[in-house]
């Protein structure tokens, strides 16, 4: 490695007299001596090439100071531009020089003079003497007709690509793979440039027919970068176009987006909300195709965080965002359910696809009476086509978390005799690894706090110490087992929704929030029921209220 280093800095040298001669002189004998060294100089291009995409802009100029000048005698000299792939080279080498996120006005100075460079590249073959002479004549300068020049290729470029998508099988008129392969190619460092949009665009949405992929993945790669950075905006069917046909462009805005969501404040749906919906992935996601994708990966950050609840918030916040797109998109589903959860019973989904919203509020009990009953005959029974077990029938249950949530509220505002069902999907939701008998077992003791918590609500005085003797919450029961926080979650909940709850709230969560771990969750809690009531317009002015001063409380604490 060390030797190549050492020859590229001799070849530099070589070249860069080589150029200074060629640039000073257009005699016959320095064109001969150009012609006779094109294949070499290539060659140097391509290793030069090679050194420069391993380095960031300043560690560039840091070793070959003079690279601008370089490559701007390259690229003045019309003999090397005509030269077999050598403007190809250029353009990577000149990409290279690029600060994606320039820090200062060099940076900036340096990026627009690759882009002026670039342009000129574009062009240069395009205009012989005589055309120059006219366009001079006419008061037009280089500068005023090279970005018309290329703004107008664009357009005919992009309007023979949609030819040639409509064209289909008519191979006379269809254009070739390789040129559609050079085409990307050409495209990767001119993607931000706002003129190259379109054809762009066209390149995504233009599908050939070859057996494999034609595009060049840098070109995937590139643009895939550029939407990321809100670097270029293109419609909604090119960037469907653009994760359906390149799969690691698809991963890597889902890790985009969950970098962004760690990144940011723990607990606070609404902004969670905001980078979800600002991705794109849940418009692009009415593709049944890229669902599939982003739910896998969805899947995979669950089991690989032992079911966080941040993670659960996420998907659902996720595809109420989906939900919506796919609403906005179509009226009428143009996929079949079956797509979008392919393992799931199809009557399950359906019924979990309503909006609580759109259910009159007398009726909440009966829809959760019959969720709990087709969950649980996919659970036990592995009926209605349920092929994955519980915990495929659990993953899709999570995504329509509101209903779940809904749950302890209608149990705790209720004075009837709990009904089995609702107890049941409560224990099924905290713990879906549970057995029959472990979860029999949870859905007895979660009736007996329901009942202490019903005598409390007609106490004349209450006291958290009292309300958390009530719950069991001050034995030594492991706190992080499910059914100690679904009680917690009931003990919110009823501080929250009882007449006398609010005067002892404090107290209740301080007795509560004795590790970090459970603070953050109470946090959550609170974060996810307010974000829900605003949804479902059901909050109280007295609840609400408390709930976000709790909430800033303890955000305040952590």
């Amino acid at each position: 490695m060390a030797q190549d280093s050492v020859d590229l800095s001799c070849d530099y040298q070589f070249w860069m007299q080589k150029l200074s001669v060629w640039d000073q002189a257009s005699t016959l004998g320095t064109q001969q001596d150009t012609c006779v060294h094109l294949a070499r100089f290539q060659e140097f291009l391509r290793k030069m090439y090679e050194a420069l995409k391993e380095m960031d802009s300043n560690t560039i100029f840091e070793r070959f100071p003079t690279i601008d000048q370089l490559l701007a005698k390259a690229c003045w000299n019309p003999f090397i531009l005509a030269y077999d792939e050598s403007q190809k080279i250029l353009i990577w080498c000149l990409c290279c020089l690029i600060n994606k996120e320039p820090q200062n006005s060099r940076q900036s100075k340096l990026n627009s003079w690759v882009q002026g460079v670039l342009s000129h590249i574009l062009s240069a073959l395009r205009f012989d003497k005589e055309v120059a002479l006219f366009t001079q004549g006419l008061g037009y300068a280089p500068i005023d007709y090279y970005p018309g020049l290329l703004k107008n290729m664009v357009l005919s470029l992009a309007s023979e690509l949609r030819e040639n998508h409509l064209n289909g099988f008519n191979t006379q008129r269809r254009m070739t793979p390789e040129r559609l392969a050079s085409l990307s190619r050409v495209c990767v460092p001119l993607i931000t440039l706002p003129d190259v949009d379109p054809l762009v665009e066209a390149l995504l949405v233009c599908h050939g027919h070859e057996p494999q992929e034609i595009l060049q993945p840098e070109f995937f790669e590139a643009v895939n970068e550029a939407i990321l950075l809100k670097k270029i905006s293109l419609p909604m069917s090119a960037v469907v176009c653009l994760w359906l046909r390149h799969l690691p462009s698809l991963e890597k805005a889902m890790l985009h987006l969950f970098e962004k969501l760690i990144s940011s404040e723990r607990n606070c749906l609404r902004r969670i909300e905001c980078f979800i919906k600002d991705s794109s992935l849940p418009q692009a996601a009415c593709h049944p195709a890229i669902f599939r994708v982003v739910d896998e990966m969805f899947r995979c950050a669950l089991l690989e965080t032992d079911g966080a609840p941040e993670i659960i918030a996420t998907i659902q916040v996720f595809t109420q965002c989906f939900l919506e797109a796919l609403e906005k998109e179509n009226k009428q589903l143009r996929f079949a359910l079956k797509t979008y959860f392919p393992y799931t019973s199809p009557s399950l989904a359906m019924v979990l696809l309503q909006d609580p919203q759109d259910v009159p509020r007398g009726c909440w009990l009966q829809t959760l009476k019959h969720i709990s009953e087709l969950l649980r005959e996919a659970v036990e029974d592995q009926t209605h086509g349920s092929r994955g077990g519980p915990l495929e029938s659990w993953f899709l249950f999570i995504h329509f978390g509101g209903w779940a949530e809904m749950v302890a509220e209608q149990l705790l505002r209720s004075a009837a005799e709990p009904p089995a069902a609702l107890l049941w999907l409560l224990a099924f939701y905290y713990s879906p690894h549970d057995g029959r008998q472990q979860r029999a077992q949870t859905m007895v003791q979660v009736k007996a706090v329901l009942g202490h918590l019903l005598v409390m609500s007609r106490s004349s005085s209450l006291s958290a110490r009292d309300l958390q003797t009530a719950a069991g919450q001050d034995t030594d029961t492991d706190p992080r087992a499910p059914a100690q926080q679904l009680i917690r979650h009931l003990l919110l909940n009823f501080v929250l929704w009882a007449p006398g709850g609010h005067t002892i709230a404090r107290d209740v969560i301080t007795l509560m929030a004795h590790t970090a771990e459970i603070t953050h969750e109470i946090i959550g809690f609170l974060d996810q029921t307010l974000y829900r009531w605003d949804r479902l317009g059901i909050e109280s002015p007295r609840s609400g209220k408390l709930a976000r001063e709790l909430l800033k409380e303890l955000r305040t604490q952590v």
